[in-house]
C-alpha cells in the first residue's frame, strides 16, 4: 500500500500476471467460482426431479449426461492448459481439450452453462490470439444455436436470440481478456521503469558520496600540507634559537637565555597551532551532537587563544539532511580557524539563522580582512561542497572592517529531495 492507501501497480499485478504454474490469479478465482455455481444449479435441478434427467427433457438423455462429464474434464485440464503462445504443444493440446469441454458444459441448455465458455474464451485469445478467440466465439454461437434448434419446445426466433446473446457474451469476454492482458503489460512496463529509476537513483547516491569523500580528502590533504609548513616553520626557528643559545651560553649568557625563552614561546605557539590543526582534521561526526548544539560546542572549543568567540542561533533548527548539518559544522570550523590564523582579530561572531527551508551561517571578525586573498584561505574546497549541496557561500571584507563568511544551505540537499520524491512514488 502507498502512503495514501491506494494500491500500486505492483500490488495489483499479482492478480493479473500470468504464472509459470497456472493462469492469472483472477481467472483462477473466476473459474472455480463458475464450477461451484454450475454444480449448485445442477444439483438443485436434480433435486426437483425423480431422476437425474429432468422430466420433459426434449433432447437425447446422452446430452444431459455429457454435462457433468464435460465439467469434470474441464476441472482436470484447467491446471494443465497453456497461458502463452510460446507454450509447448502438450499444453496447447490441453487448452484445446479444455475449450471443447467448456462447450460441453452448455449442452443442457441452462443459462448458467454459458459462464464456462465465456471464461474459456480468454484462454483461447491468450494461446491462439484474437483470431483464435473469435473462432471460439463462433463455435459457442454455433453450439448454442444447434442445441436451441434441436429443442422442439423452442422456436426459431428464440433460438436465434439465445445464440446471439451467447455470441455477444463471448465477444465481451474477449474484450475483457484483451484489457486484462494490456493491464498486465502496463504493470510490467511500470515495474521495469521503477526498477531502472531505483538503479539510477542508487548510482546517483553513490556518485554523490564519492564526490563528497573526494572533496573531504582533497581538503584534508591541503590542510596537512599547511600543517606541515606551519609546524616546520616553528621547528626551524626553535632550532635556530636553541643553536644560538648554545653558541652564546659562555660568552653572552643573557642573550642565550633570551633565545631559550623565544624557543619556549615558539614551542607553545607550535603546540597550540598543532592542536588546532588536529581539531580541524578530526572526523566531522559531531560526537553525538547535531545542529546548533554541535556548532556551539565547536565555537566554545576555540576559546583560550586570546580571541573572544561568540555563537548565536536564531529560530528553531529544522530537520536537515545529515550532509547539510555537516557542511554547516565544517563552514564554522574553517571560518573560525582562518580568522584565528590570518585576521589578527580579537573578536569573532558566528550567527546561525534557521528557517523551515534554509539555514544561513554568518561568521565575522574585526580583524584586518582578506585584502583580496579570500579564496587563498582554503575556502575554495568548502565553496564546492556548499554548492554541491544546493547552497551558496560568500567570503568578503566588511565595510566596517574585518572579514565575514556567509553560507546559505537548503534544509534538504538535492540528493535527499530526490530520495523523498522516489519514496512518495513508490
Amino acid at each position: 500500500m502507498g502512503h495514501s492507501g491506494v494500491r500500486t501497480p505492483r500490488d495489483l499485478s499479482r492478480w493479473i500476471a500470468p504464472r509459470a504454474a497456472g493462469p492469472p490469479l483472477i481467472l483462477g478465482v473466476l473459474f472455480w467460482g463458475t464450477v461451484a455455481v454450475v454444480l449448485a444449479v445442477n444439483a438443485y435441478a436434480t433435486s426437483l426431479a425423480p431422476g437425474f434427467v429432468p422430466a420433459g427433457w426434449p433432447l437425447p438423455d446422452a446430452l444431459y449426461y455429457l454435462v457433468p462429464s464435460a465439467l469434470a474434464a474441464a476441472c482436470l485440464l484447467w491446471p494443465r492448459i497453456a497461458w502463452s503462445r510460446s507454450a509447448p504443444p502438450v499444453r496447447k493440446a490441453a487448452s484445446c481439450g479444455f475449450l471443447a469441454a467448456a462447450l460441453g458444459v452448455m449442452l443442457n441448455g441452462q443459462l448458467v452453462g454459458l459462464l464456462m465458455p465465456a471464461l474459456a474464451i480468454g484462454n483461447a485469445a491468450v494461446v491462439f490470439g484474437v483470431a483464435g478467440g473469435l473462432a471460439y466465439a463462433a463455435c459457442a454461437w454455433a453450439v448454442t444455436l444447434a442445441v436451441s434448434l434441436a429443442n422442439p419446445a423452442q422456436r426459431v426466433p428464440s433460438a436465434l436470440l439465445d445464440s446471439a446473446l451467447v455470441l455477444l457474451l463471448c465477444l465481451f469476454m474477449l474484450l475483457a481478456a484483451a484489457a486484462l492482458a494490456a493491464a498486465w503489460q502496463r504493470s510490467e512496463r511500470t515495474r521495469r521503469l521503477l526498477a531502472d529509476l531505483e538503479d539510477a537513483h542508487a548510482e546517483l547516491r553513490r556518485y554523490a558520496e564519492r564526490t563528497r569523500e573526494l572533496a573531504v580528502a582533497e581538503e584534508r590533504a591541503r590542510m596537512a600540507r599547511d600543517m606541515h609548513d606551519s609546524v616546520g616553520h616553528y621547528l626551524t626557528v626553535v632550532n635556530m634559537s636553541l643553536a644560538n643559545a648554545q653558541r652564546f651560553r659562555d660568552t653572552r649568557p643573557e642573550e642565550a637565555w633570551r633565545e631559550v625563552a623565544d624557543a619556549q614561546r615558539l614551542t607553545r605557539d607550535a603546540l597550540a597551532d598543532t592542536r588546532q590543526w588536529v581539531r580541524a582534521l578530526n572526523p566531522l561526526r559531531m560526537r553525538g551532537r547535531s545542529g546548533v548544539e554541535a556548532m556551539r560546542a565547536l565555537a566554545e572549543s576555540f576559546t583560550g587563544r586570546g580571541t573572544a568567540i561568540g555563537f548565536t542561533s536564531r529560530g528553531d533548527w529544522p530537520e536537515t539532511a545529515e550532509e547539510t548539518g555537516l557542511i554547516c559544522y565544517r563552514t564554522l570550523q574553517e571560518a573560525v580557524t582562518n580568522a584565528l590564523r590570518h585576521s589578527g582579530a580579537d573578536r569573532i561572531d558566528a550567527v546561525a539563522e534557521c528557517s523551515g527551508t534554509a539555514v544561513e551561517l554568518r561568521v565575522s571578525d574585526n580583524g584586518r580582512g582578506a585584502r583580496g586573498a579570500a579564496e587563498g584561505f582554503g575556502l575554495g574546497g568548502l565553496r564546492e561542497r556548499v554548492e554541491t549541496a544546493g547552497g551558496s557561500l560568500a567570503a568578503r571584507d566588511r565595510a566596517e572592517g574585518g572579514f565575514e563568511v556567509v553560507a546559505r544551505l537548503p534544509v534538504q540537499s538535492p540528493a535527499a529531495l530526490g530520495a523523498d520524491a522516489e519514496a512518495e512514488t513508490a
